[in-house]
């Protein structure tokens, strides 16, 4: 059984939906130019343990159009009033990549909010180099269109395994992205850009699991393993053979390593190599 709706938030219209009402409170997180539909794989997965709440970032989706400069407190603010409209006092997080940014920066500010916390495919310590090229990405994204972005970017989010077997997936992500308003992308992708918290992560105090693809170049394991170092006492997961969009290609293994972190079961699983 799931609930669905829009909150209003200071103005902002925020699409959600919840599912599973009866375990233990969820909140996720979606990345850049994404949508609550990205974590439809984990979701149903989990739906039967979890409360899972998901819902359409301000600029995304069916969330609020909103122009002008986005902040990342302001999605902290935003996913904080959604918690508490459908009832979360304290509650587990889970972000992918730009929704971990969001989530690590909730975990740093509001860690009586959080029981534990999950960050996927999110980035950390970026190098000099690491921030010119994702500097690089926004220059050329603000000087083009959002399906010269989605062309350039496929190779870096998803394998071409994948991608030649699942021609309909592809054909469907190109069509979201082409939904996408171009001034809102942008805003949210300079966050992504220009977000980076990986000097002060020894402040994260919750239980937290780091967990990226083998071969993902922007969230890459060199930094799931920099933020393992920072945060004490955390969890790493890095997942073979897979690049950037984890949720999308590899949903059953994603909500797997989750649900075991979660409900703090302990036991190794051959399909993924712990650093």
């Amino acid at each position: 059984m799931a609930r669905s709706g829009q909150l209003d938030v200071e103005g902002v219209l925020l699409n959600w939906r919840l599912e599973g009402e009866g375990g233990a409170p969820l909140v996720c997180i979606h990345g850049v130019g994404s949508y609550l539909e990205a974590w439809n794989g984990v979701a149903e997965r989990l739906r039967d343990r979890f409360a899972v709440l998901t819902f359409d970032l301000r600029g995304h989706g069916r969330s609020s159009r909103v122009k002008g400069r986005y902040e990342i407190d302001a999605f902290v603010g935003e996913t904080l009033a959604l918690a508490d409209h459908v009832g979360f006092t304290t509650f587990n997080l889970a972000g992918f990549s730009l929704g971990g940014l969001i989530a690590q920066r909730l975990a740093l500010t509001h860690a009586e909010r959080l029981q534990k916390l999950v960050l996927l495919s999110t980035v950390a310590g970026r190098t000099p180099e690491e921030r010119n090229a994702v500097r690089g990405r926004l220059a050329a994204l603000m000087a083009s269109d959002a399906s010269a972005h989605h062309a350039a970017s496929l190779s870096r989010w998803l394998t071409e395994d994948f991608q030649n077997r699942n021609p309909e997936i592809i054909a469907q992500l190109r069509r979201r992205d082409a939904e996408n308003d171009r001034d809102c992308y942008v805003a949210a992708y300079r966050v992504l850009a220009e977000t980076d918290f990986g000097g002060i992560l020894d402040r994260i105090t919750c239980q937290t699991l780091i967990v990226t693809g083998a071969d993902d170049q922007g969230a890459s394991p060199r930094m799931a393993r920099l933020m393992h170092e920072q945060v004490q006492g955390s969890q790493i997961a890095i997942l073979p053979r897979l690049r950037h969009s984890i949720l999308i290609e590899a949903p059953a293994l994603v909500a797997d390593t989750m649900a075991d972190f979660l409900l703090g079961v302990d036991r190794a699983r051959a399909a993924v190599a712990h650093a």
